[in-house]
């Protein structure tokens, strides 16, 4: 876990402070110096359009680190809105919204996320609003079996017998001991997501040139690639190590969050 929050705090410094640390502008293009070798000048060479790739790689990491938590942001959102409902009504409001979740799962992601996004059209905005129309669904089975598990304990049958509404008592009693495993679940959806955008990206669907990103870096350097493989393997090796920092504290989390995992020596 202080691995992982070690390469977050450092992603997230980069992403920050892009502006002040790239040597060159990330947009600028110098056809007199394509395909430049790693050197002092350019410590990851140059692309295609003579562009610094190392510049783009310290910008590129803002776009994996936004469209990873807002997609993440807005999926437990929706999904847990829609588990808390399905789970403390129960009836034909928990029908309707677990067919739905059924629907939206027999799809996989990916092939989802990537139709969706095609059809909306390529920018940043299209491809959260993609990523969170399917992963949304998790949050929401997870959501849903806490608060049947919660909604009849003692606690929240007392709340009932004082006249709590039922808001109050969804929000206040039953949601707020509900939220270990909804914490878990979008720490390590984030590194799923950074994939998925860098996926999209790469494949021309997500975020359009000439912003940087570490999936159209990938892209940049997959023609070139027994030449000049740099170019994609620094963006490749990013990705790698912000998923595995965030699938690092995702499992920090859950050991902390969770007691059969925290006593289960």
């Amino acid at each position: 876990s202080l691995v992982g929050a070690i390469l977050i705090s450092i992603a997230i410094l980069i992403a920050i402070f892009a502006p002040l640390i790239s040597p060159f502008d990330p947009l600028k293009i110098d056809l007199r110096n394509v395909f430049q070798q790693p050197s002092w000048t350019h410590p990851l060479g140059t692309d295609m359009l003579g562009r610094d790739a190392l510049s783009r790689i310290f910008w590129g990491a803002r776009v994996s680190l936004i469209v990873g938590v807002l997609a993440t942001a807005v999926a437990a959102v929706i999904g847990t809105l829609l588990g808390l409902l399905a789970g403390y009504y129960g009836g034909w409001v928990d029908a309707i919204i677990m067919r739905l979740t059924d629907i939206l799962m027999c799809f996989p992601a990916f092939i989802f996320t990537i139709a969706l996004a095609a059809a909306l059209g390529a920018g940043i905005g299209n491809l959260i609003i993609a990523i969170s129309m399917h992963a949304w669904t998790g949050y929401c089975r997870i959501i849903r079996g806490q608060v049947i598990s919660t909604k009849t304990r003692e606690f929240v049958e007392a709340a009932r017998v004082i006249g709590a509404s039922d808001a109050r008592i969804i929000f206040l009693h039953v949601f707020k001991n509900s939220m270990a495993p909804l914490i878990v679940a979008s720490s390590l959806s984030i590194g799923g997501n950074i994939m998925t955008e860098a996926g999209a990206s790469f494949l021309g669907i997500g975020v359009q040139p000439p912003t940087p990103s570490w999936g159209i870096e990938l892209r940049n350097g997959y023609g070139s690639l027994l030449t000049t493989p740099w170019l994609s393997m620094a963006p490749g090796i990013m990705i790698s190590l912000l998923v595995l920092a965030f699938n690092f504290i995702g499992d920090g989390f859950r050991d902390v969050l969770d007691p059969r995992m925290k006593y289960k020596y």
